[in-house]
């Protein structure tokens, strides 16, 4: 080798290895937006979601900065805090619910967002189809077709008499979708329902004196999330009036609720990393397919039953993921 060629060789080997070093000691900057609520303080909703981005080689401290911003369940903060994380020229939002994502997709066109537990992406108007997002959002859904109607089934399965329930959730997780679901559901099994929207903790009392005045015998809590971040209020409220319900999500029945019929959050954030991932090696978020939840739990809380004098069915006990005692 010509000793001018070996010496360029030379100098590109040094000049390529700082800025393959460079490139491994990329940072990058994720901000999380919740609504979050007094009610979940000490609880780390984003744990999984970390964990998951360890697992992909993204550490905290050495090439990730988490940018977390929560409301503390006023919603009215959101769009400041979107608008915060968008000042901060993070790389990516993640959010939780819809309000989330719908105050990150109203403060930027261009920052990626990934979307956790939003139930209609598409009847939201969030999203173009689960197929094709378009747009700058993507992500997770909470629900797949089928699952509205298991709380049905399994409501009436702990009730048998009953021949009308209550669904109580606030009035925009309420829509069309939910509604047809729930509704040819209790046709089928001969029920009634009555449809309570709620705007927040202080008509739940409210929803409940409503709903056993209708001669509901049992209340179906549908994907909501100021319920789940009140839940504690609301499960209370519940068990005052001593109907047996049916859940969204493990963290009711985890904090003193009946039963839950559920996808599982937290497996939802664990695989926003995955989203994440993928957008830091170059994908566009219009071009990543919507997923939807694989893993469903059915979880039993004994203690509940014990309060309202409920004898859980063997079959239904028998099917349980989980029985809390």
């Amino acid at each position: 080798m010509k000793r001018r060629a070996f010496l360029g060789c030379l100098a590109g080997g040094f000049l390529a290895a700082p800025l393959a070093a460079q490139a491994q000691r990329k940072v990058y900057t994720v901000g999380t937006l919740g609504i979050g609520a007094p009610e979940t303080t000490g609880h780390d909703w984003w744990e999984p979601f970390v964990e998951s981005m360890r697992e992909l080689n993204y550490v905290v401290g050495r090439n990730l900065i988490l940018k977390r911003r929560t409301a503390a369940g006023r919603e009215e903060r959101l769009a400041g805090l979107a608008r915060d994380l968008v000042e901060a020229k993070v790389d990516v939002i993640v959010t939780t619910g819809t309000r989330e994502t719908r105050a990150a997709k109203e403060a930027t066109a261009s920052i990626p967002i990934v979307m956790t537990i939003v139930p209609d992406p598409v009847g939201l108007g969030l999203v173009s189809s689960l197929a094709r997002p378009g747009g700058n959002v993507t992500g997770l859904t909470s629900l797949v077709p089928g699952l509205r109607q298991k709380y049905v089934e399994l409501l009436k399965e702990l009730a048998p008499s009953a021949s009308r329930f209550a669904v109580i959730a606030t009035s925009g997780n309420l829509g069309p979708g939910v509604l047809t679901e729930l509704e040819a559901a209790a046709k089928r099994l001969g029920l009634g329902l009555s449809i309570l929207p709620v705007r927040g903790p202080d008509e739940f009392d409210a929803a409940l004196i409503q709903a056993r005045k209708a001669g509901a015998a049992g209340v179906i809590a549908p994907a909501d999330n100021i319920t789940l971040e009140h839940r504690r209020a609301f499960v209370g409220v519940v068990q005052k009036h001593r109907v047996p319900a049916i859940y969204w999500a493990r963290e009711y029945v985890v904090d003193g609720g009946l039963m839950t019929y559920s996808a599982n959050l937290s497996d939802l954030r664990r695989r926003a990393a995955t989203f994440v991932d993928r957008i830091f090696k170059g994908a566009r978020p219009e071009d990543l397919p919507i997923e939807q939840p694989t893993e469903f739990e059915l979880i039993i809380n004994l203690k509940a039953a014990k309060a309202l004098g409920l004898t859980i069915p063997p079959s239904l006990l028998q099917r349980a993921d989980q029985v809390i005692e």
